[in-house]
């Protein structure tokens, strides 16, 4: 099969185990999730859901985020881990909505990615989540189910993601990379795939070369 083949399999495949295709991280509306995405870099989504809620309370809106002390954002989101950082970067990147982009945040990607704290990874979510464009979120879980299945031959996230791109029904894309973070911890994780309970493993690359 060429690799154009083997991804369509793996859309149609994970879409029979994973109908839903939904991000792992609560959010309301586009600001909520731009600001959990942030936080869950190098911090586990589970943790981020369990913080959110006091930060989202606290801060309803931009206005408020754009106002608010560094300090009582730090504490907030102390769990979360880098929370000097992640705090700096929550507020400016509120400030920069509300000064360059109207309150409302961007819908394409150079845009986002001027915003503080905001990577091509988050980035795509928003573009593929909130405004349902075609989008390839680049994260672990992804990078390691293409490598396995030979749709790529690389662990750098912008030419995993340009790669995909190409690879990919657009139309499919951004609930792909869902699927593919519900496959990846559910059965194809890091240390020890269940090869013999993934639906992929005709097409794997990896699972076929042992």
């Amino acid at each position: 099969m060429h690799k154009k083949e083997i991804a369509e399999f793996a859309v149609e495949q994970l879409k029979k185990d994973y109908p839903e295709a939904i991000c792992s991280l609560d959010a309301a509306d586009p600001v909520q999730l731009i600001i959990a995405t942030r936080l869950s870099a190098q911090c586990t989504d589970a943790r981020v859901n369990l913080v959110t809620p006091k930060l989202f309370e606290k801060y309803p809106t931009l206005e408020a985020y754009a106002n608010a002390e560094i300090e009582d954002v730090e504490e907030i989101v102390r769990p979360c881990g880098f929370y000097h950082m992640k705090a700096r970067d929550i507020i400016a990147m509120a400030k920069m909505i509300l000064d360059e982009y109207g309150g409302k945040v961007p819908d394409n990607i150079d845009n986002l990615v001027r915003l503080p704290g905001v990577g091509r990874k988050t980035a795509n979510l928003i573009v593929g989540d909130v405004y349902k464009q075609p989008a390839v979120v680049a994260d672990t879980h992804l990078i390691r189910i293409s490598n396995r299945l030979g749709l790529v031959k690389t662990k750098d996230p912008y030419k995993v993601e340009i790669q995909l791109k190409k690879l990919l029904p657009p139309e499919e894309s951004n609930d792909f990379c869902h699927r593919c973070v519900l496959h990846g911890r559910a059965v194809c994780n890091a240390r020890k795939p269940k090869c013999e309970i993934c639906n992929l493993a005709r097409v794997c690359k990896e699972f076929n070369s042992k």
